[in-house]
């Protein structure tokens, strides 16, 4: 198969998902004819659309165009789907997303970002610092970057990609990683792994892959791994090579000092808010400060940083009604978001909406949803988002409904939130999860935005 770079017409099977947008609009700046299909037209489909891409979204092989150079698949699509029948009967040649990310990172100097929790917030402030540092860059972006207001940045001539490398199917995998950053390894993705002794395997492979003269950069709870790249600690911890002091926590805002191999930069200021947003700076600080990059213009990026659409994302700030908007969908991230929120608001009362994403992740981790949602003073729960799962028997939201202590929760439509809304207002109100839950939020901010 010919580069990358001097393919002419792609076909993608999954075009409006996150990771497989943030392709086609790469394939599109090299000037390749970009079509695809969807399940259903969204947000992300209307973008690509505009740009002139041709998307359908129907089952009919018919609509695909002829003479085609590659077909890119998620593995979302399952192997059964008409359409990838149709396209093998071709002869057309089909990679998996992971398989085009994996052939560009050979082509470049690559930062991956690993990890369950966290890594798309870390990807996208890492491709900020290297933006405001002049640094020409490829990222792929795990969201919408509220920066760059979009999932793609890439600079002609970049030499230095930076992409998240999601565990899932294994995908990370495929990356040729110069820096590898590992975040967090909670159990996740049992439907792939089986369990979470075979998913660290598949982590500690992925470390493994960073060459000697390359850096693995590890959160300072995960255990040491095995590579011949060097190792850089980041963490709250005293000792790690890079952590903070001196944290202010002032109007969401949080003031620190940045210690890196022992120099302290002062005066920084992340404007993202979190915790855990902290840690994933450090990250991104690690990253940045081991390409050369000076504290000057990471102290820059840290303050302009806007953030990620969905991951702590304030929809509404008012001092009488807070409205945050997060794709937290594991019991780990629904409890660091619940345990930022109390910290910026100490006193007031914290009120939830929750849509489990997959019955197997429902049924796999029910006790730990559970113990997390209870950490709200009430809470709503919306029917499971299969994404591209079949129903399993006898498994939906009330599995986690029955094991909640909080008395204070409910099983709603999305017509009975909304009602439930009119009624009444929420102090601090989070909607979380990784499925549709998003098409609420403008009728929930309009809502919010005429209650007196």
């Amino acid at each position: 198969m010919k580069s990358l770079q001097n393919i002419n017409k792609v076909h993608f099977l999954g075009i409006g998902g996150i990771g497989m947008s943030a392709l086609a609009r790469w394939f599109h700046q090299q000037g390749a004819h970009i079509s695809g299909y969807d399940r259903n037209p969204g947000r992300i489909t209307k973008q690509l659309q505009a740009m002139g891409m041709d998307i359908h979204f129907e089952d009919r092989p018919a609509l695909i165009p002829e003479n085609l150079d590659l077909v890119v698949y998620t593995p979302a699509i399952p192997s059964s789907s008409i359409l990838m029948q149709a396209l093998r009967d071709r002869g057309i040649p089909m990679m998996k997303r992971a398989e085009v990310l994996g052939r560009l990172s050979e082509e470049m100097n690559t930062i991956a970002v690993a990890g369950t929790h966290g890594k798309t917030s870390i990807t996208s402030l890492t491709a900020w610092i290297f933006h405001c540092d002049e640094r020409a860059i490829t990222a792929f972006i795990g969201g919408l970057s509220k920066n760059f207001d979009s999932n793609l940045v890439h600079s002609p001539g970049a030499k230095i990609l930076i992409a998240e490398a999601d565990e899932f199917d294994r995908s990370f995998l495929m990356l040729k990683a110069h820096t590898a950053v590992i975040t967090a390894m909670d159990a996740d993705h049992l439907d792939v792994y089986g369990d979470r002794e075979a998913m660290i395997r598949a982590f500690r492979q992925f470390a493994a892959g960073v060459p000697s003269g390359g850096r693995l950069v590890l959160q300072s709870r995960l255990p040491r791994m095995q590579s011949k790249a060097s190792l850089i600690r980041y963490g709250a911890e005293t000792g790690n090579d890079c952590r903070f002091e001196d944290l202010i926590i002032e109007d969401g805002n949080m003031r620190f000092s940045l210690i890196w191999q022992e120099e302290k930069y002062a005066d920084m200021q992340l404007s993202v808010p979190g915790r855990h947003n902290l840690e994933n700076a450090l990250a991104a600080c690690a990253v940045a400060l081991d390409y050369g990059i000076g504290p000057d213009s990471i102290r820059k990026a840290l303050q302009s940083y806007q953030g990620v659409e969905r991951r702590f994302d304030y929809r509404i700030r008012r001092q009488d009604c807070i409205y945050i908007d997060d794709y937290a969908h594991h019991p780990e991230e629904i409890k660091a978001l619940v345990e930022s929120v109390r910290e910026l608001y100490p006193g007031r009362k914290v009120s939830g909406i929750f849509q489990p994403h997959l019955f197997s992740r429902t049924r796999d981790f029910a006790k730990g949803f559970a113990r997390s949602l209870d950490l709200l003073d009430e809470i709503i729960l919306m029917d499971i988002y299969p994404a591209r799962e079949e129903p399993i028997p006898d498994v939906d939201s009330g599995m986690i409904m029955r094991r909640m202590q909080n008395k204070q929760k409910q099983w709603l439509t999305r017509t009975g939130i909304l009602q439930w809304l009119q009624k009444r207002k929420p102090e601090i109100l989070l909607t979380i999860g990784a499925g549709d839950i998003d098409l609420l939020v403008p009728e929930i901010e309009k809502i919010l935005s005429d209650s007196p």
